[in-house]
Formats: C-alpha cells, sequence, structure tokens
C-alpha cells in the first residue's frame, strides 16, 4: 500500500515535506489522475472493507502521506517501509489506519533510538512482509477455502466468511505470536552459543538439500491436483522430519527442500530418514539428498555461500536414494566417533577390544569414499557416501 516516488517530501514544491497528491491538511496540488496507479487501489466491495475493518479491527482513516506525517515519518521513508513490507502503491486513496501509522511510528523509533539502523528496519519490515505474506496466501487459499463451504443449503460461501473470520482471527493471531516467540527462542539460543563473535553472523553449519528424482517426468503425467497433493506430501514430511531430528527447514522448492543443521550427526540422521521416508512410500519418486559442512551467511531465514553451492551439486551427482557429503563433514562425523575412518580401522578396533576383553567402538554411520571428480566452479571434490550402519 505504498505510493509512488513522487510523493516524496523531497519532491514536494511547497517545501512542506508534503505529497503533491495528498488530500488531506497539507496538500500542495492534488495528483494528475494519469499520475496515479488506480488498479492498485484498495476495493471497494462492501463485504471486502467489513472484513479489512474486522481484520485490521479500524475504519481507513489516512491517505499515505496523512499516515506519515502523523507517524512522524518522512514520505521517503514511508514508502521505503511499505513497499519493503510488499504493500501495493496506492496513489493517495484513503485507505491506512491507526495501525499503519503506529507500525510506522514504531520503526522509524527504532531507528531513532539507535537500536536499528535504517537499512536493518528496512531488513526487518521485508523478512517480516515476505513470511506473513505466504503465511496469509496458504490460510486463505487452503485453509479457509476448506473451512467456508455452505453448511446449508442456500448459503453462499461468502455469507459463510465473515462469521468464520471472527471467530478464528483472535485464535490465529495468538498462535501466531506464539510460534513466532518460540522460534525466537530458538534461534537466539543458536547463536549465543556460537563461538565467537565473528561466528554469530558467519556459522559453520552443514547444509543439505533433499531432491526429488524424475520430478519433470512427474509433472507431464499427473494431474495438477495429484501433483500438488505429491508436493505438499513430501514437504510435509520433510518438514516433520528436519524439525523432530533438531534441525531447521530453511525452505522448500517444490520438489527439493534445503535444510540446515548444527553439527554432522543431526543432518546425517535427518538425510538417512528421509530416504528411509520416501523408499517406504510407493507412491513417492526415488530421493538423493547433498550435504556440505562449513561457513555459511545467513540472510533473512536463508543461507547462502560456497557451502550452500556445494550441497547443491553434490544433489545433482548423487544416485538415487542415496546421500552425499563433501569431506569436511564426514571429517566431522569421524572425529565426534559417529563414523569409523574407515572399515578396515573399525575392524582394526573390533579386533583390539576383543582382545582386550573390551566392548568395540558402537559407530551410528559409515563413509564410504568416491571417486573425485570436477565440480563446476567449486574445483575438484571427493564426495563420501553416507549410510546407516549395519
Amino acid at each position: 500500500m505504498t505510493v509512488d516516488d513522487t510523493t516524496s517530501g523531497a519532491d514536494a514544491p511547497d517545501g512542506s515535506g508534503g505529497s503533491r497528491g495528498a488530500t488531506g491538511p497539507g496538500a500542495a496540488h492534488p495528483t494528475p489522475h494519469h499520475a496515479v496507479d488506480h488498479t492498485a487501489e484498495p476495493t471497494d466491495d462492501p463485504l471486502a472493507i467489513r472484513l479489512e475493518q474486522l481484520i485490521l479491527g479500524a475504519d481507513r482513516r489516512y491517505t499515505p502521506f496523512q499516515a506519515a506525517r502523523t507517524a512522524g515519518v518522512s514520505m521517503e521513508l514511508a514508502s521505503r517501509f511499505w513497499r519493503a513490507m510488499g504493500f501495493a502503491d496506492i496513489g493517495q486513496a484513503k485507505a491506512l489506519t491507526e495501525a499503519d501509522v503506529l507500525a510506522l511510528r514504531r520503526l522509524a523509533g527504532l531507528v531513532e533510538a539507535g537500536l536499528l539502523s535504517e537499512p536493518m528496519a528496512i531488513q526487518v519490515a521485508r523478512s517480516t512482509g515476505q513470511t506473513t505474506a505466504r503465511l496469509a496466501e496458504w490460510q486463505i487459499d487452503s485453509f479457509l477455502e476448506g473451512l467456508t463451504e455452505p453448511p446449508e443449503p442456500g448459503m453462499t460461501r461468502t455469507e459463510v466468511t465473515y462469521p468464520l473470520v471472527e471467530l478464528l482471527l483472535p485464535e490465529l493471531e495468538e498462535f501466531l505470536v506464539y510460534v513466532w516467540r518460540r522460534q525466537l527462542a530458538a534461534a537466539t539460543g543458536r547463536v549465543v552459543q556460537a563461538a565467537d563473535d565473528e561466528e554469530m553472523v558467519d556459522r559453520r553449519l552443514a547444509v543439505g538439500f533433499a531432491d526429488l528424482v524424475g520430478f519433470t517426468r512427474l509433472t507431464r503425467r499427473l494431474e495438477e491436483e495429484e501433483l500438488g497433493e505429491l508436493v505438499e506430501a513430501f514437504e510435509t514430511t520433510a518438514a516433520d522430519l528436519v524439525a523432530a531430528h533438531g534441525g531447521r527447514l530453511i525452505k522448500t522448492l517444490g520438489d527439493e527442500v534445503l535444510f540446515a543443521a548444527d553439527d554432522a550427526r543431526t543432518a546425517s540422521e535427518i538425510a538417512l530418514r528421509l530416504i528411509d521416508a520416501m523408499t517406504q512410500d510407493e507412491t513417492m519418486p526415488a530421493l538423493r539428498v547433498g550435504i556440505a559442512f562449513g561457513t555459511v551467511t545467513t540472510r533473512m531465514g536463508d543461507v547462502f555461500g560456497t557451502t550452500v553451492n556445494l550441497a547443491s551439486r553434490l544433489t545433482s551427482i548423487a544416485p538415487k536414494d542415496a546421500v552425499l557429503v563433501d569431506g569436511a563433514f564426514a571429517e566431522g562425523l569421524i572425529r565426534t566417533g559417529d563414523a569409523p575412518a574407515s572399515e578396515a580401522a573399525a575392524a582394526e578396533e573390533a579386533a583390539a577390544a576383543e582382545k582386550d576383553g573390551e566392548m568395540p567402538p558402537s559407530y551410528r554411520f559409515a563413509l564410504q569414499p568416491m571417486w573425485q571428480r570436477p565440480v563446476r566452479g567449486l574445483g575438484v571434490v571427493e564426495p563420501w557416501l553416507l549410510t546407516r550402519r549395519r
């Protein structure tokens, strides 16, 4: 719900800090009709307006210029915040509420107090907007759509929507805040345990991709609904397994999921359980997983860097229903005693333990070195095949 850049205070001909398109006090000249994108203006549909008022808890009162001025924020900064949050340009329509003013005031206040830099405040707005936009779309497309089937003949879906939203809104709001606080607590705990200040930003993680094999061929064979169900089942299974075993689902890409874990043991357990789950489901295609361990840069919940690229390349060359890992990942498993350096070394250890009347070492995983090969953009790598030790 932002305005175009012609409404910034720097462009106001009278130096009022206002917009040429403002209709409230302090407006200089009306915006020419052709300068406003009317297609982006809020709807005038009566039910849509009633639902908007119910969800936002307030009536439309302000144009963008009026909201920015009331919040004590420049029009330019307000536009940057709104665009970062993913709101459409609305020209100078009167469509904003007290909540919009308060949000502007809070973000600007964090900058003024020195708690956030302006670029960081923009990033907070963007990350929050992108995450909640996806959540809202899913809730409307899947959740509400399934619940608004008319309970009685003659009723329309529209007639059911308002009372349903009225009942669900407070419960969903409290649940959203609860989950966010839980996730924030977990993320904060992980970061403060970093070895040093530098690692709090550029962290060492195990990063893995799990990719459905032959997905492109499936898209030609399956109906859209069947394909959607398959992708949803895959994403649900992956998300549940990653979370249950202490990893973090970074993102889903339809036929591929990206996950991360703090250590090689956790990532190994996730990868092998994903393979097991997919092979046990006859409706699912084969799965391949690639994992690398190293420094990653985290931004807005995503991960970047050479480690991520290497994990992606390992996935592309992994056999069906198998897990390939890089050398740093294999070293991590060997160092923690989760895998032997080699089967020959494990046999020697077992023989020595038997001779001394002791229990031989117990390993969770096995590692088999594969042929070295050049990987585009990353040089020559030596993948290791990861399996569960029998």
